[in-house]
């Protein structure tokens, strides 16, 4: 019997012996594959904070840009009133000259049927004569040759700063 307990000790000792080196071996593929995990961890985080560090950048030179294309629309925006409100101004002074002009026409052509300088077209000039010898002629009217309507055009329109 002390044989068998004897050979039965030294199995159960190769065994435990066995067992442990196995543990040992899990072990330490655990920390392995824990340490792998980690550094995988590790590169994903490193990989995501430049992925952060470049968003921000971007976003950065976005704002930027939208800051300056906003100011640079406030400015147009303000520009445009300007010219908006010169057009209307100049629009309404045609206006009133044009009902001048067609009030003095009216006047003159109603004053002067018979003696025939109803339209700038009916004066016709010698080199002595002057304006004013054509003003004085026509029953001292300075608007008798300013028959034509005052016509704006897209020349007029431009304006400097």
């Amino acid at each position: 019997m002390a044989s068998s307990s004897g050979n039965s000790m030294s199995n159960s000792g190769s065994e435990e012996d066995l067992h442990n080196q196995r543990k040992r071996k899990r072990m330490e593929s655990n920390r392995e594959s824990a340490r792998r995990s980690r550094m995988r961890k590790q590169k994903h985080l490193d990989e995501l904070m430049a992925q952060v560090t470049q968003l921000v950048k971007d976003n950065n030179q976005i704002l930027t840009t939208i800051n300056f294309t906003t100011q640079h629309y406030i400015n147009m925006e303000a520009e445009n009133s300007v010219l908006r409100a010169q057009m209307m101004e100049l629009s309404q002074r045609l206006e009133s000259l044009n009902e001048i002009l067609n009030y003095l026409n009216s006047v003159t052509n109603s004053n002067n049927s018979n003696d025939g300088f109803e339209t700038s077209e009916g004066f016709e000039t010698t080199s002595d004569e002057s304006f004013t010898t054509i003003i004085s002629n026509h029953n001292n009217n300075p608007f008798v040759i300013m028959n034509q309507p005052i016509m704006a055009s897209s020349d007029m329109m431009m304006f400097q700063y």
